[in-house]
């Protein structure tokens, strides 16, 4: 039952036709993936403080969610199809807290053997993540991890998933396609870590593809970014850790 929404909505959208979702979604790829490949030439951010990096990394977010809303609103699609689905919210919070614990063991070992490897680590970290922060800079970055599990799991789990899988009829496809595009937006932290991303993204793909909702991926993919980007400055800055 909980995929047949989404196969309906694949068959009912009277104001637009495959060739034209395909069109659409080349649009997309072409609006974002330029500036992803640019992170592999990300300059030093010393400059940058941590509440401008935030704010810019917000109100792109919510751009790019609003675009994919209006394309769903545009060809009569409905939230579902695209993972936004309001059943089973906290079993779908809790499985995705349990599924979070081994996958982000099994990422840092994976992450610290493709570096011993000889796979880049980053060359310094970014200032604007590690900068010493205020109480009201502590919130922002509690918004922003919100703010980008949402958007990031709708654009890469359940907007890409759907159009890729409409045009190569091919869950297999979607799931890696999706995952290496996610994974280009790191290239700044080193290809150790792009890799180690790229089988996170893929993890969340299969994830969304079992369960049909966005809410278990979105809640790893805090809980990812809520580590290493509020608790850890966090502990380092009450020095916790020395």
């Amino acid at each position: 039952m909980a995929g047949d929404l989404q196969d309906q909505a694949s068959r009912k959208w009277p104001y637009s036709n495959r060739r034209e979702r395909s069109v659409e979604l080349w649009v997309f790829l072409f609006l974002i993936v330029p500036s992803l490949v640019l992170s592999f030439f990300a300059v030093k951010q010393g400059r940058l403080s941590f509440t401008l990096v935030s704010i810019a990394t917000i109100f792109r977010d919510l751009s790019l969610l609003s675009l994919i809303l209006f394309f769903i609103w545009r060809n009569r699609e409905p939230v579902a199809a695209i993972g936004w689905r309001a059943g089973s919210v906290w079993k779908e919070i809790g499985m995705g807290i349990a599924l979070f614990l081994p996958l982000f063991f099994t990422a840092s070992i994976l992450e610290s053997t493709l570096r011993k490897a000889g796979l880049s680590a980053p060359s310094t970290p970014l200032p604007a993540l590690v900068s010493e922060r205020g109480t009201m800079e502590f919130i922002l970055a509690l918004f922003l991890v919100i703010i980008v599990a949402v958007v990031e799991e709708t654009i890469f789990r359940g907007y890409l998933m759907l159009r890729i899988k409409e045009a190569t009829s091919s869950p297999a496809a979607a799931v890696l396609l999706s995952a290496v595009i996610f994974s280009l937006g790191h290239g700044y932290e080193g290809t150790a870590s792009v890799v180690t991303i790229g089988v996170m993204g893929a993890f969340f793909a299969v994830i969304y593809e079992w369960r049909k909702s966005l809410i278990a991926p979105m809640a790893m993919h805090f809980l990812q970014d809520f580590i290493g980007i509020v608790l850890i400055p966090f502990l380092k800055q009450t020095h916790f850790f020395h």
